[in-house]
């Protein structure tokens, strides 16, 4: 049985839950379900036969943690546990007509900038699960139950790199519609769709209700075959056990509706059973719903999706070209100017950022590596990466998390064949400029003809039409004044005749004339009329970002003007740039905008004025403050709030090395904090995170790390005499433990606080098993820091 045939035939069935399938069965608390391919290898193969019975086209083994972090503390080997479960899988299967798909989850550590994994480290380590996998002899591979669309991002490669075995891909979403990193469903189906995968969707975290809305917006993204495993509704905590709320019968009516928005396979997560897939498999006869086609020219980040249905302003100024502060900046490697023309950017209406950093005295590579993480870290807005060395690009498309464009090609045979097949790898659009090796042609039809020639070649290597771009070169009116009248027809005609995109450096136009502006600005408006859709040029400049604001209005672009209005209603009068350089002076806006050298420099300059601890309450909290209020109204997300940390970090050092230096007794520390993840449970990347957060609000942190015991939580929060212990669960067999926890605490005389929190933890549970305080993020456990503290007495 061909899998990626099936797929095309009919609805096709996979298997659902093990590790609650194992909770039954006896798994026992904190054991890796993994184990027991080893200790009872004979629960395993009953659950795959069940699964098989019910129905299911294809079983997982039981490998889903097995990495070599999550393996650390047992005495198995990654390469002994996947073999075995292969092993397990394949026996269960004997003589039916049925697939073994490879289950790969999360690497159980944050990848930086967030953690301290590094991309290189966790695509080794999925390259090492496949390769097993492989050589054991799966049918297929499933990464699923991801939050972070870099990770996916290093599976998929490591898949793609290691083996031809087909991929499917999902992750799993919050209510909000985000994944717990702030990844939309948009996002993720168009990225994923980019990089190749054989099928994507969503599983876990909810039940088929409350997916509904979502997977709906990622049919909406995708032309590939879309999968969902949705738990059995909702978990409820009864009794310290986990009961999921819909029966199987209510489970299959729900999934049906998936079915008819277009979803072609489908299964179980958290809380089914084989009594799910059985009514699940009644749909195994269903023909696939015929989806429409969906084209749309779309650039992503996690957190943002850029459509390029209507003029989208590129940001030139992140480029050496003619900027001598750019060109020091690079050589001096000071990210903070270089982030700082990136936000001045973004904050004055630029929809994408052409990222160059081509200077002979650099290396190229590694910079551009850089700057793009640092920008990813701080903005959500997509880049083009600019550069005609196929190396930096690859190593850029390598390090970009999302769906960028990529500029430059042209009409070169040689250039064509080294970058196009580096573009589709990464799944990346293109631009394609209008020149050969006999360089840039006079006239429109002759650059029409290189334009066709990219748009085949790139279509001959699986690129979409839809992400191709081309660029018919802005030459200077100053110089070659006939030419300037030929970009325009050639932009048309391509416009036209080929239904691709176009892209104009629109500042070229005007070198070595008077009033540049005016001729820009004109230029600009005739290029759009002509069919531009990505101008490059400065956004600070508001004559030119006006003439575009009012050329969308003109073009019934924006909707009753609501989005000129909103720019330049209230009797705004503004004549030239509306947006201010960032204040480099107000170490506030530093921590808010991640500017890290700044922070430091600043710090330092007000330790001649300021005290240590007035620094920390007037400046570095209040800023954390504001920091925080974005990320819970959804204005940025965890890559950017714990950015934020990291640079109040900075400051935080100097001071503490102050204080050390001046001998003084003062400490910038606002209280001691027990975080533990409660015993049992073998995932800490909750707690890292809160963790982080509290230590940058100055609160000094005792991490007892994760599976911690019952008494090695009570004798550190008495030794220590902690006002707060934070608890932390992410599995349903390890709550009983919290509760222990709690209980023993309170027993032994703990006069503190204890505030929990969890994937499987309520705050219904957590009043009902005597914590008090629920921290449903790390935002709220700095609220619940402040209020404990500021109590003064306990």
């Amino acid at each position: 049985m061909d899998v990626r045939e099936l797929i095309k035939e009919r609805v096709v069935i996979f298997d659902g839950a093990m590790g609650t399938m194992l909770q039954k069965r006896g798994l026992k608390l904190g054991e890796n379900p993994e184990i027991i391919n080893f200790t009872n290898e004979e629960i395993v193969i009953d659950i795959h036969k069940e699964y098989i019975k019910a129905g299911a086209d294809i079983i997982t083994t039981n490998t889903f943690g097995a990495n070599e972090v999550k393996l650390k503390s047992t005495p198995y080997s990654v390469e002994t546990v996947i073999t075995k479960a292969v092993t397990l899988a394949k026996k269960a299967s004997f003589g039916e007509d049925v697939l073994v798909a490879l289950d790969i989850g999360p690497i159980g550590e944050l990848i930086e900038p967030m953690g301290t994994l590094s991309f290189d480290n966790a695509v080794k380590i999925f390259k090492g699960i496949v390769k097993i996998g492989e050589k054991a002899g799966v049918d297929l591979i499933l990464i699923e139950t991801m939050t972070d669309l870099y990770e996916m991002k290093a599976a998929i490669l490591a898949c793609k790199e290691e083996t031809s075995l087909p991929i499917f891909a999902t992750m799993t979403f919050e209510e909000d519609g985000r994944t717990f990193t702030g990844c939309l469903p948009e996002s993720m189906a168009i990225t994923l769709e980019a990089l190749g995968v054989d099928a994507l969707g969503v599983n876990c975290s909810l039940g088929p209700k409350e997916l509904l809305p979502i997977v709906k917006r990622v049919v909406s993204n995708t032309n590939i075959p879309v999968m969902v495993q949705p738990n059995a509704g909702l978990p409820k905590i009864i009794d310290d056990e986990t009961i999921y709320d819909i029966t199987a019968l209510e489970f299959r009516e729900r999934v049906e509706e998936f079915i008819k928005s277009g979803v072609s396979i489908v299964g179980g997560c958290c809380g089914t059973t084989p009594e799910f897939i059985e009514e699940l498999s009644k749909f195994k006869n269903l023909e696939i719903l015929d989806r429409k086609n969906i084209i749309k020219s779309v650039l992503t980040t996690p957190s943002k999706v850029v459509e390029v249905n209507e003029v989208r302003v590129v940001g030139e100024r992140i480029n050496p070209t003619g900027k001598k502060l750019f060109k020091e900046a690079l050589k001096k490697n000071d990210l903070d100017y270089i982030i700082r023309q990136a936000i001045e950017q973004v904050e004055a209406g630029a929809e994408l950022l052409d990222v160059n950093v081509g200077l002979p005295e650099i290396n190229e590579e590694e910079a551009i590596v850089k700057i793009i993480k640092e920008i990813q870290s701080i903005l959500d807005i997509p880049l083009q990466i600019d550069s005609n060395d196929p190396k930096v690009i690859e190593k850029a498309l390598r390090y970009y998390n999302g769906k960028p464009i990529v500029n430059s090609v042209n009409g070169d045979d040689n250039i064509l064949d080294s970058i196009l097949p580096i573009v589709k790898k990464y799944g990346a659009a293109v631009v394609g400029l209008t020149l050969d090796s006999n360089g840039i042609p006079n006239k429109a039809i002759d650059r029409f003809k290189i334009a066709e020639k990219i748009v085949n070649r790139a279509l001959e290597y699986g690129i979409k039409s839809e992400d191709i771009y081309i660029d018919p070169l802005t030459l200077t009116v100053s110089a070659q004044q006939e030419e300037v009248v030929e970009t325009l027809k050639a932009l048309k005609m391509i416009k036209e005749k080929l239904g691709v995109k176009t892209v104009l450096g629109v500042s070229n136009i005007s070198f070595g004339m008077p009033m540049r502006e005016m001729i820009n600005e004109t230029f600009l408006v005739m290029a759009m009329e002509a069919g531009l859709d990505l101008p490059i040029i400065n956004p600070n400049k508001e004559s030119m970002m006006g003439a575009i604001r009012a050329f969308k209005v003109l073009k019934n672009f924006d909707k009753n003007g609501a989005s000129y209005i909103e720019a330049y209603g209230k009797n705004k009068n503004i004549v030239e740039s509306k947006v201010e350089n960032i204040d480099i002076e107000s170490l506030e806006s530093c921590i808010i905008k991640g500017l890290k050298s700044s922070t430091r420099n600043i710090t330092i300059k007000l330790l001649e004025a300021k005290k240590e601890l007035d620094i920390v309450n007037e400046d570095l909290i209040p800023a954390l403050d504001k920091v925080g209020k974005k990320y819970e109204s959804g204005e940025i997300f965890l890559p950017q709030l714990i950015q934020a940390a990291e640079t109040v970090k900075v400051a935080f050092d100097i001071i503490k090395e102050r204080l050390v230096l001046n001998d003084k007794e003062s400490s910038v520390g606002k209280g001691k904090i027990i975080l533990a993840t409660v015993q049992g449970d073998i995932h800490d990347i909750g707690k890292n995170i809160v963790k982080v957060i509290l230590e940058n609000y100055g609160y000094d942190i005792i991490d007892l790390g994760k599976d911690v015991r019952v008494e090695k939580v009570v004798e550190e929060a008495l030794k220590n005499d902690v006002k707060l212990v934070g608890l932390s669960a992410l599995m349903t067999t390890t709550i009983k433990s919290m509760k222990k926890t709690i209980r023993e605490l309170k027993n032994n005389g703990f006069k503190g606080y204890v505030m929990v929190g969890g994937a499987v933890v309520t705050e219904e549970y957590a009043q009902k098993i005597g914590a008090d305080y629920y921290a449903k993020d790390a935002n709220d456990s700095v609220k619940i820091a402040k209020e404990v503290f500021n109590r003064g007495i306990i």
